[in-house]
């Protein structure tokens, strides 16, 4: 019986899901966005927001949890030096999940997952006018007007 057991399974062995969510719990402190499946992307705040509450508050044995977890120096060092002090005055809420469209291989509605309050590069804005929406060229058309969609 699932009687009290909380989590989700994904169709993953319990190691398999471990590993995983370490890894992209990685992955979202080294990029601080990720792109993942909306199953996937509430699982993984439920391990990424106890670790940056824990990291508000910089000792060995808060650094030897979060380790224990995410098994990456990298992403502890991190973690301690950037995150904990950037959250240091919110209490929670660090994560942030913007859903998008479904993958095209299996139709599984995908999401990404950011750290509230991150800085963008100007590569991801990419080129903006004053009024702040995207600029196109003259010769873009709509979409199923081109020739090649036609034959």
């Amino acid at each position: 019986m699932r009687h009290k057991k909380s989590g989700r399974h994904l169709n993953r062995t319990s190691a398999h899901r471990k590993a995983m969510f370490a890894n992209m719990a990685v992955s979202l402190f080294e990029h601080e966005i990720i792109k993942t499946t909306v199953p996937k992307a509430k699982e993984l705040r439920r391990l990424t927001e106890p670790l940056i509450t824990l990291a508000k508050v910089d000792s060995v044995a808060n650094r030897r949890l979060a380790f224990s977890r995410i098994r990456d120096d990298v992403a502890v060092a991190k973690l301690f030096s950037e995150l904990g002090p950037r959250y240091e005055n919110r209490p929670g809420g660090y994560t942030r999940i913007l859903k998008t469209s479904n993958r095209h291989g299996d139709s599984a509605p995908l999401a990404f997952v950011e750290l509230v309050g991150r800085q963008m590069d100007t590569e991801e804005l990419g080129e903006f006018d004053d009024e702040s929406t995207l600029t196109m060229d003259d010769d873009s058309q709509g979409v199923g007007d081109t020739e090649q969609n036609r034959t």
